[in-house]
């Protein structure tokens, strides 16, 4: 890590799924095993089932205890809070998910993935009125969250600003056909890239990585990354270190957690 930087932790979505078996986890590795086996190479996990619904905190406690030291959860939000008409309204949506036991993971719990239907356009009262509801702790676990975005309605400075006053990271979808917008607006950095191909044995080409790498690396020391200037939408933020949080998900599945694990090597 570089002086002056804050921690860059990288992985992909979920950890179960069955053509990582010989490809990712070894062959002969029990089911049972693969967040173990996972969370040993990748240095953070989104779960995405807690978008289409409730777990239990039985197993919040188990993924907890099964994963090591420093390794960090995302949590994807319910649907049922994003996909809905007026967002103002998601308020029992949103307690009921933060009472399901999402804080079973203690210091694991990292940053929770608010995302929206491509559908979606930016209501800026209505907007405002869905930030306000997302808690700053729960149960004295300080909660972090980022939206992610996905109609061009939204590449607006009030949308930035809303953002910014409510300490909400806007995640950036690198490599997709959602829109791109590089704008920092929290504490933290939160990017899911979806761009791995079957053509490269990491996912990515060489220099594809080394353009990712550099992006981690200048969020993690407060700078915008050359390569996204062109994505913002307002004023830069002000310089300084952020945790970084980079996912690899969607494109070729398969090669997900390579380009992850090839990530982490070059951070």
């Amino acid at each position: 890590m570089a002086k002056n930087a804050a921690p860059i932790r990288i992985g992909v979505g979920g950890w179960t799924y069955e053509p990582w078996r010989g490809a990712f986890y070894p062959d002969g590795l029990a089911q049972k095993r693969e967040l173990e086996f996972a969370s040993g190479k990748l240095t953070a996990i989104e779960i995405n089932g807690t978008y289409y619904g409730s777990q239990k905190p039985e197993s919040f406690a188990k993924w907890h205890a099964e994963t090591p030291e420093g390794f960090v959860f995302a949590l994807k939000g319910p649907r049922f809070a994003t996909n809905r008409r007026v967002l103002a309204e998601a308020g029992e949506s949103i307690e009921r998910f933060f009472n399901s036991g999402v804080t079973e993971l203690k210091e694991k719990l990292g940053p929770v993935n608010w995302q929206f239907m491509a559908t979606k356009k930016f209501d800026p009262a209505d907007f405002e009125g869905f930030l306000k509801l997302l808690p700053k702790s729960v149960g004295g676990h300080a909660i972090r969250h980022a939206v992610e975005v996905r109609h061009d309605s939204f590449r607006d400075p009030e949308f930035i600003a809303l953002a910014r006053a409510h300490g909400v990271a806007v995640i950036y979808a690198g490599d997709s056909e959602f829109p791109e917008i590089a704008d920092v607006t929290a504490p933290f950095v939160y990017a899911r890239i979806m761009g791995t191909s079957e053509d490269h044995p990491l996912g990515y080409a060489p220099a594809a990585l080394d353009r990712w790498a550099d992006c981690a690396k200048a969020w993690a020391k407060g700078e915008t990354p050359a390569a996204l200037k062109d994505k913002l939408v307002a004023a830069p933020a002000e310089k300084t270190p952020r945790e970084v949080f980079l996912f690899v998900i969607s494109g070729f599945k398969v090669r997900n957690p390579a380009a992850a694990m090839e990530l982490i090597e070059r951070v």
